[in-house]
């Protein structure tokens, strides 16, 4: 043992021997055999630059790209990430980052990956399944397809919360307008919120229904207020103001339609259809998905297809809640867009089970389609023997625990990303580094 710490520190980072950097070795070395990858996100990065000479060096798209993955595999923060990246000798080899950097801001690293548009890395992952296809990982011959939600980051909506955020956000927004112009309004924050809390305790629904109309009459008073300021607003030439007028555009916009449906539901007592109804200021995009009478879920339900080598060769993000037993032909077609064909075996969820989506698999050369529940169709209409059915059943239950995989460890429980388009990115970056992961498990490269 050393009395004495060491004079001088090695110049070179020396290989760490444990599982997980083993892992990023062969992510790496899979990226690295896929240069069209980083060439794809280098085009969403500098999609607006107009000149690539000049201007700060920042971060590689391939430097990008990887702390995108660690991201995604590790859950981390922006925050969290950059300190990771930093501080860990791992990372730094995995992103290229040599010990003389000084690091990356927290800011830069979610400007760049929120750059990556939803096409891109549904691209680049088309490019993995290439890859996978060629190393002989995942030929495409069988298939698993299942349904789950991704839930979006926001509160448990009620008529009244989305009522006090209407009024918190305006007010928020008025205050930023009242230090650039002159304009005056009134606060009325605070008995919003006393009126709010007095609903979510009220023991009977007359006396809720009378708190409700007066927070129904703060919220009107406070969208009037937005309306004046965004007619003060309309001839100004600052992007600041522009910057706000736009945003108090929105929120009026939304603000109005949560006024609509409280009004309807609560003192006409009219049922609001799930599709018309707003359940966040902050993520209008947000769908309500109802499963099987069980739970109500606020978020998107996407479609996923899974392989042989638990590879997931496909995902799509659905609009609304449509039924399962519609998405099959979709699916189908696009593996065979995909993989140049229709996939020999197909195992379903009991939801999918239909007449009619057993007659198209069929059609296409789909020898053997498994539905978990059969609803009416016989074992030989769907397989060539119960043994078949059986095997089938078994490897459909696979993508239940790819599913779980995916929400435990890679962050597709719930998307933390903001606006529908980020929804699409994070939910294919998770996917990427799913694959990403899968592929550097099925071979030693």
């Amino acid at each position: 043992m050393r009395k004495k710490q060491q004079d001088q520190m090695p110049l070179t980072m020396t290989q760490i021997d444990h599982p997980r950097a083993d892992e990023l070795k062969r992510i790496s070395q899979i990226l690295d055999q896929n240069p069209t990858i980083p060439e794809l996100v280098w085009q969403d990065l500098t999609r607006r630059v107009q000149s690539h000479g000049s201007g700060a060096h920042g971060l590689s798209a391939e430097q990008v790209l990887r702390a995108a993955v660690i991201k995604q595999t590790e859950g981390f923060s922006y925050e969290d990430l950059a300190f990771h990246i930093l501080d860990s000798r791992c990372y730094r080899t995995f992103c290229g980052i040599g010990i003389t950097h000084k690091g990356i801001g927290k800011s830069a690293l979610a400007s760049a990956i929120k750059s990556i548009t939803p096409a891109t890395w549904e691209s680049i992952n088309r490019i993995l399944d290439t890859y996978a296809r060629n190393k002989g990982i995942e030929k495409g011959k069988e298939a698993r397809i299942d349904c789950t939600v991704v839930c979006s980051n926001i509160h448990e909506p009620t008529d009244s919360t989305l009522l006090w955020d209407a009024v918190r956000v305006i007010t928020r927004i008025l205050t930023q307008v009242r230090g650039e112009v002159d304009f005056t309004f009134s606060d009325h924050t605070r008995k919003a919120k006393r009126t709010m809390l007095a609903i979510r305790n009220g023991r009977t629904m007359q006396i809720r229904k009378g708190l409700y109309e007066e927070l129904l009459k703060i919220t009107r008073k406070v969208a009037s207020y937005a309306v004046k300021a965004i007619h003060l607003l309309q001839d100004a030439t600052s992007p600041y103001l522009i910057s706000l007028c736009e945003d108090l555009k929105r929120v009026v916009l939304m603000t109005h339609r949560v006024i609509d449906q409280t009004s309807r539901r609560v003192l006409f007592g009219e049922d609001v259809p799930a599709e018309k109804k707003v359940v966040s200021l902050f993520e209008p995009h947000t769908d309500i998905i109802k499963k099987d009478q069980r739970e109500t879920f606020y978020g998107h339900k996407i479609c996923l297809s899974v392989g042989r080598s638990n590879l997931i060769t496909d995902c799509v993000v659905l609009h609304g809640n449509p039924a399962d037993s519609t998405l099959l032909e979709d699916m189908l077609k696009r593996h065979d867009q995909i993989y140049g064909h229709y996939p020999v075996k197909v195992a379903l969820d009991g939801g999918f089970a239909s007449k009619h989506n057993l007659e198209f698999a069929k059609s296409k050369k789909v020898q053997d389609v498994c539905f978990a529940k059969k609803r009416g169709l016989s074992v030989l209409e769907m397989c060539r023997s119960d043994y078949v059915y059986k095997k089938l059943r078994r490897f459909r239950a696979g993508i239940e625990s790819a599913i779980s995989w995916l929400k435990r460890s890679l962050g597709l429980d719930c998307c933390t990303w903001k606006s529908l388009s980020s929804f699409h990115s994070y939910v294919w970056a998770s996917v990427f580094s799913a694959n990403l992961i899968t592929i550097a498990k099925g071979q030693r490269v």
